[in-house]
């Protein structure tokens, strides 16, 4: 299984950037994304950025790989990693709504 961790530019060059996230410093390579600029968040995988990301996505994914350690060391009371779900109705993803209203 492959990770997306969301990382913020800090350095950026022609072809890759410094970027930090979870306690990591890493060079990534930027050749499949416009050339970030440093603030921004990518969603990198094995060293590559695949994706720019909004700040909130970003902590939104943090948060979610916050959960998954926490359920690896045996936590089993994850809500507060989950804020924006708790107390509401579960919902489908916009993209699948508009299939379903095609039907």
């Amino acid at each position: 299984m492959c990770l997306g961790i969301p990382m913020r530019v800090t350095e950026v060059d022609e072809a890759s950037a410094w970027c930090e996230g979870r306690g990591e410093r890493l060079r990534v390579d930027t050749r499949l994304l416009e050339k970030p600029a440093v603030g921004d968040w990518l969603l990198v995988f094995h060293a590559v950025a695949r994706e720019s990301l909004s700040e909130e996505r970003a902590r939104d994914i943090t948060s979610a790989l916050a959960a998954l350690d926490a359920a690896l060391a045996g936590e089993t009371d994850l809500d507060r990693h989950f804020a924006d779900l708790v107390n509401r109705e579960p919902e489908l993803p916009e993209h699948l709504r508009k299939e379903l209203n095609r039907g």
